[in-house]
């Protein structure tokens, strides 16, 4: 059994399976980490208001932390599906702000809510929230008094930030385990051809 076995392929595969284990443990490790961000925001609500980051840390964001930003001028708007704070299904209007000591957009401050995506008419002004996720710009302040006519939008929940290190985790070690599956019937099936080759000579 041990002569017939490829070393190189086996070489090959054991390596693979054992990057996929590793990756594995690695989003598992992952999960664990996600989950004590997760509590921490869950208290957060409980927390002080601190000072808007002018460059937030994608690794460690302060979300759902209460914060105020200084909208010195609105310098452009997106619109994005969303939800009032009763439920209903439109639009969260963002306006991107400049805010002092910043070139160009400072904040993204969701200004609230409306039917419509068509852009509020709204100057800037200091606005109190909770700072969310935000896909493009790590966070966004939600503003927990709408302005502009807009209605309130809905707060940021827990469901906003992504967990799926753990399913990550499963696909991983399913993954290592499938190859070594395959490698073990292709292996098999190389000695029954290898052993039927020497019966017949």
């Amino acid at each position: 059994m041990i002569k017939r076995l490829p070393i190189f392929v086996t070489i090959l595969v054991l390596a693979a399976v054992a990057t996929m284990v590793g990756l594995g443990i690695w989003q598992l490790q992952r999960a664990e980490w996600k989950n004590g961000l997760l509590e921490t925001y869950a208290a957060a609500s409980d927390m002080p208001a601190i000072a808007y980051p002018a460059v937030p840390d994608a690794a460690n964001a302060p979300y759902f932390r209460k914060s105020s930003v200084n909208c010195l001028a609105v310098v452009g708007w997106r619109s994005t599906s969303g939800r009032s704070a009763d439920g209903q299904a439109g639009w969260a209007h963002v306006a991107q702000c400049r805010t002092a000591g910043a070139e160009g957009p400072g904040a993204q401050v969701v200004a609230g809510w409306s039917d419509r995506p068509e852009d509020p008419e709204w100057d800037g002004g200091i606005v109190d929230g909770i700072i969310a996720p935000d896909s493009q710009y790590v966070i966004r302040l939600v503003a927990s008094e709408p302005v502009a006519g807009l209605q309130k939008s809905q707060p940021p929940a827990l469901e906003d930030v992504p967990n799926n290190h753990l399913s990550y985790a499963v696909q991983w070690f399913l993954f290592a385990g499938i190859a070594l599956v395959i490698f073990l019937l292709a292996l098999r099936g190389r000695n029954k051809g290898v052993a039927q080759s020497g019966n017949l000579s």
